[in-house]
């Protein structure tokens, strides 16, 4: 017998204990997707270009790719083969490690779980605030440093960070509708 299908509200918070405004996005996806396309939606919706390893848990397991090439404890499994509605329930949280160097944890609050009319591998970007930082800032010490020096009258530290930058980086800006619209790219493929 075929399951209910349901959506999830999902919150995800990057660095919620050290970055302050906060920088969020809130998915609505089928509780039929996989941990790994979870994985592209968040990449999407935060604007990360998943260039590196991902780890998600729930506190009793660990879900990776197989790519990863660590050892495969008891505690992990493949997160192609780990659907959201199994892993976690309303109320609940995650965590979403990206980038084993830089380390940046993402919090993930199960905000709602309800039945709907529609299972697959559908994600929707409802909201969110503040832009992602760049790929290889150094984690949440080196994003907070960089805008530290982004905010220093010109000097050479401001003028190399720009460089490195190509020209800018716009801590608040956040554009829904362009995230959302990476995010529906990603649903219209076939990865994970």
């Amino acid at each position: 017998m075929a399951q209910q299908p349901l959506s999830y509200t999902l919150l995800i918070q990057l660095e919620p204990l050290v970055i302050n405004p906060p920088i969020w996005r809130r998915l609505w996806v089928s509780g039929d997707i996989t941990l790994r396309k979870l994985h592209h939606y968040i990449q999407a919706a935060m604007g990360w270009e998943s260039r590196h390893l991902h780890e998600f848990s729930n506190g009793v397991r660990r879900y990776l790719p197989p790519e990863a090439e660590m050892d495969m404890a008891a505690d992990v499994v493949d997160d192609r083969k780990a659907r959201l509605r199994v892993v976690a329930k309303q109320g609940e949280r995650l965590r979403y490690l990206y980038d084993f160097g830089d380390s940046w944890q993402h919090v993930i609050a199960v905000e709602a779980v309800e039945p709907c009319e529609q299972g697959g591998n559908w994600c929707h970007l409802l909201d969110g605030a503040r832009a992602c930082p760049p790929e290889d800032a150094g984690g949440a010490d080196g994003y907070l440093q960089m805008l530290h020096t982004l905010a220093q009258p010109p000097c050479e530290a401001r003028d190399e960070l720009l460089a490195w930058l190509r020209g800018g980086y716009d801590a608040e800006a956040f554009d829904c509708r362009a995230a959302n619209a990476a995010v529906q790219r990603v649903q219209n493929n076939f990865w994970g």
